[in-house]
């Protein structure tokens, strides 16, 4: 696979997905490596000359009114890395990792952060040979960045903290020299360049937001699957009706699903019942779907300008001979955007969940067996499969409390007001994997309200139902689904609907 170039100003969100999930190898641009030697070459300068310079020449957070002498400079960035790797819990994955470090690189690329080259270099060798420090997730309030986590990666680089290399958790020295790479002794400003800024949040927003992406497209093939299983009517995604608001996410999952149910013996069989307009839940699809896509039309926004945005403090501006003490690490804007993704995609959920019982529901399903099960009393059918699908709307409804809401004084209340982005962006992953969770219990259901109807469905969905079918068998009677909900999960995790459709969707 050919390298990704990285330049500080041109990496796209799927660029991170690429080296995260595919192991794509990256490069410095030369330009770029240009811009970070003079800025060192300025920072150098700078202590000659033993200017007072915030995180150069001094401590840190409140202890910034401190001058710290010239041979303890190094000694100040290891230690600053040292007292912050103070993060908890379980680690992120590897890939999460990895979009972690490139965007650190990324930022670190900009030629604004004072770092030297090689230090730059040995970051990108540790990726490029995937060894993975481990960063456990819990202990970053979003400003100054991602100190505490960030300072986990860097402790590796230092030949310090621990690292996952070939498939093992080891030290971060064991794991350097296995891969053949030289540990970095830290020199001025290294430290700050290294911990300082919104990269673990970024990072994970960034790989959220493209998985979020995909369930839109995927809970739109789920959903016509289950409006044509209840004998619903299209009519209501005709483009006439969404063309008079123009919403472009409404107008697309509107496309999506108009296109997925065209020449559906189904449907036919039906087209001149009495029906004129079904619930809520299947009519008002394109609505509730296309505000989430427009929600995360505004979240895609936010990433794409951060992940090449320089976040660190302070920066180094090397022509204007300045250096600038400001904010750019404040997480503020990645966790409103997160928490907006979270609040949409529960949508997508509980939408579904809605749509499940419409098709359990005897009152409601158009002629089906109470829960779908074939000996009703005898078998239970899918009558505890919601059960699940609930309480994981209901989790979603806990999780998708805003984090930005929040915040709490730190640092003897200079950093008195923090953003809670890896919060937020913790909090997105657990409502991303309940939303999965949550349609593929629909698509289970809806898979086999369709083999109990008598006629085929649209070929799209036809393509769909056999994906389904090659790994999931019909139910006839009572069998324990979690397998079931695994092997469907995956197909959404993976988007394997996608690939069989013979359709594209917007």
């Amino acid at each position: 696979m050919q390298r990704i170039i990285i330049d500080g100003n041109s990496l796209t969100l799927e660029d991170v997905e690429r080296v995260a999930l595919q192991g794509v190898e990256i490069e410095i641009s030369a330009t770029a490596l240009q811009k970070v030697a003079a800025c060192r070459a300025y920072v150098d300068k700078v202590i000659a000359e033993k200017r007072v310079v915030y995180g150069l020449t001094t401590g840190f957070g409140k202890f910034s009114t401190v001058t710290i002498d010239a041979e303890n400079i190094a000694e100040l960035q290891l230690n600053l890395i040292r007292s912050h790797a103070v993060s908890v819990g379980e680690p992120y994955s590897e890939a999460q990792v990895r979009a972690i470090m490139l965007l650190r690189i990324n930022v670190l690329a900009k030629g604004h952060s004072g770092i030297r080259t090689e230090t730059l270099l040995t970051l990108v060798e540790m990726l490029n040979k995937k060894v993975h420090p481990v960063i456990p997730k819990r202990g970053s309030v979003g400003a100054s960045g991602d100190l505490s986590p960030l300072s986990h990666l860097a402790l590796v680089l230092l030949g310090e903290g621990s690292a996952m290399y070939e498939g093992k958790v080891m030290d971060g020295a064991q794991a350097l020299k296995l891969a053949g790479i030289t540990p970095v002794n830290l020199a001025a400003k290294e430290g700050l360049a290294l911990n300082n800024g919104t990269q673990v949040m970024a990072a994970i927003g960034a790989l959220g937001l493209l998985q979020a992406e995909r369930l839109c497209q995927q809970a739109d093939v789920i959903a016509a699957a289950s409006v044509d299983a209840l004998l619903g009517t299209p009519a209501a995604f005709d483009p006439l009706v969404h063309i008079l608001r123009a919403h472009p996410g409404q107008n697309k999952s509107a496309q999506n699903l108009f296109n997925l149910l065209q020449n559906s013996p189904l449907r036919e069989s039906h087209r001149n019942c009495d029906n004129v307009q079904d619930a809520y839940s299947l009519r008002c699809t394109p609505q509730v779907h296309g505000a989430v896509r427009d929600a995360l039309a505004y979240a895609r926004g936010v990433l794409e300008i951060e992940i090449n945005s320089a976040t660190d403090n302070p920066l180094i501006f090397p022509d204007e001979d300045r250096v600038i003490s400001g904010g750019n690490f404040h997480g503020e804007p990645l966790a409103i955007a997160l928490d907006t993704i979270a609040i949409a995609i529960s949508e997508l959920a509980s939408i579904s969940e809605r749509r499940m019982e419409q098709m359990l529901n005897p009152a409601l399903n158009r002629g089906l067996n109470a829960f779908l099960a074939k000996r009703p009393g005898l078998d239970s059918g899918f009558m505890i499969i919601q059960l699940t699908a609930a309480a994981l709307v209901s989790e979603n409804k806990v999780l998708a409390h805003p984090a930005s809401v929040d915040s709490i004084p730190t640092s003897a209340n200079q950093e008195d007001h923090v953003s809670m982005g890896s919060v937020s962006a913790i909090k997105l992953l657990q409502v991303l994997q309940n939303v999965n969770d949550v349609l593929a219990i629909e698509l289970i259901i809806n898979m086999t309200a369709l083999d109990l109807r008598q006629q085929k469905s649209s070929p799209a969905i036809e393509n769909v139902k056999s994906l389904v079918r090659n790994s999931i068998p019909a139910l006839d009677i009572d069998r324990v689904m979690q397998d079931d909900i695994k092997a469907a999960s995956a197909m959404i995790q993976e988007a394997a609907m996608l690939k069989v459709l013979g359709l594209t969707l917007v």
